[in-house]
């Protein structure tokens, strides 16, 4: 049968007056008067595609809808999101430099923006600017430089989910920020990237103690924030270090051939250095297990049903399907060779 053909067929022949797909497909097969057992691969294909599209003409419909609906909700989100940020930035602007405020207090304010603006849309050109800021100022550079990276770490983590990705993104911003301010003052580039990675370490160590204050008295409702991801949280923080020092080999593997030479050398010299973090992690990740470990057993429980779902089961039937059909291939190509040696030997 020609494949146009059976395709207008089971179009013509499909209907949603039955109340299943069960009935409307084998309906559907019978109308068009089509022995599946004699069709060809091609025609077999043609038939399921064409029944699979009849079904879910309005599902797919649907779905585009919502996914162009999804589209422009992301874009307003993002708007005012921007547009949020902004009256943060214009709120703290006016208060800094129309109500003029004293030292102190603007000190204060200061302290307030840094809590209250999302820095991570911010964070390079924020890094870049600090780092300017203390080299011009000099005088106690080592203690300057190294507390506004550990604040600016803290502040850019603290709010957002602890796992590796995230981590990554901020630390690998404010080190290749530093990094390029490095290349631009050779003279104090040593300085730099040193003070900046302490401050780094600083603020990732006062993260995750801070994330273990709240996991000791996180109330019950919240646990399912962490159980969502509990393995990830426990494994990434086992390898802070790991990661902190991964970070930095990266950027040196990106930097100029002095620059690499300067930060693989301050990575060696920081493993000792990294003892607290260490520390902090495993803390960390001993309180989340024994707050939480019954309450993960639950999950898994949880989970043990959900295997039970027709999703699931599918599954299960596709991956035997999948094995049967590579057992009916494999036979086949055995089969043609021993045809072909057959016919060598005679």
């Amino acid at each position: 049968m020609d494949a146009n053909e059976l395709e207008q067929k089971i179009q013509k022949a499909y209907s949603h007056r039955y109340k299943t797909i069960s009935k409307r497909v084998v309906n559907a097969v019978k109308k068009a008067g089509v022995d599946i057992d004699t069709l060809s691969s091609e025609e077999i294909k043609v038939l399921s595609t064409t029944l699979v599209q009849e079904e879910t003409k309005s599902l797919q419909t649907d779905l585009e809808n919502l996914l162009a609906q999804k589209e422009q909700i992301e874009r307003a989100l993002e708007k005012k999101a921007d547009e949020l940020q902004e009256a943060k930035y214009e709120i703290f602007n006016v208060l800094e430099d129309e109500i003029k405020p004293s030292e102190k207090t603007l000190h204060t304010l200061h302290q307030i923006k840094l809590q209250s603006i999302d820095l991570y849309d911010i964070l390079s050109e924020m890094v870049e600017s600090a780092i300017i800021t203390a080299l011009e100022k000099e005088s106690d550079l080592d203690e300057t430089l190294r507390e506004v990276i550990k604040e600016i770490t803290f502040e850019a983590i603290k709010e957002g989910s602890l796992n590796t990705i995230r981590v990554r993104k901020i630390l690998s911003t404010i080190l290749a920020t530093a990094i390029e301010v490095a290349e631009a003052t050779p003279t104090k580039a040593d300085e730099i990237l040193r003070l900046t990675l302490k401050g780094m370490r600083g603020g990732l160590v006062k993260s995750i103690d801070r994330f273990k204050q709240r996991v000791a008295y996180m109330p019950v409702e919240a646990k399912h924030i962490l159980i969502e991801d509990y393995d990830t949280i426990i494994e990434d923080l086992n390898q802070t270090d790991t990661l902190f020092s991964q970070i930095i080999l990266t950027q040196a593997s990106e930097s100029s051939q002095v620059l690499r030479k300067m930060l693989i050398e301050i990575n060696k010299d920081m493993r000792y250095d990294l003892e607290e973090l260490v520390l902090i992690s495993k803390e960390t990740a001993d309180v989340i297990r024994a707050r939480f470990s019954n309450f993960a057993k639950i999950a898994v429980k949880k989970a043990d049903v959900a295997l039970q779902s027709p999703k699931a089961k599918e599954a299960k039937r596709m991956g035997a399907q999948a094995i049967e059909a590579a057992r009916m291939v494999l036979g086949s190509a055995l089969k043609s060779a021993k045809d072909v040696i057959e016919k060598k030997d005679n």
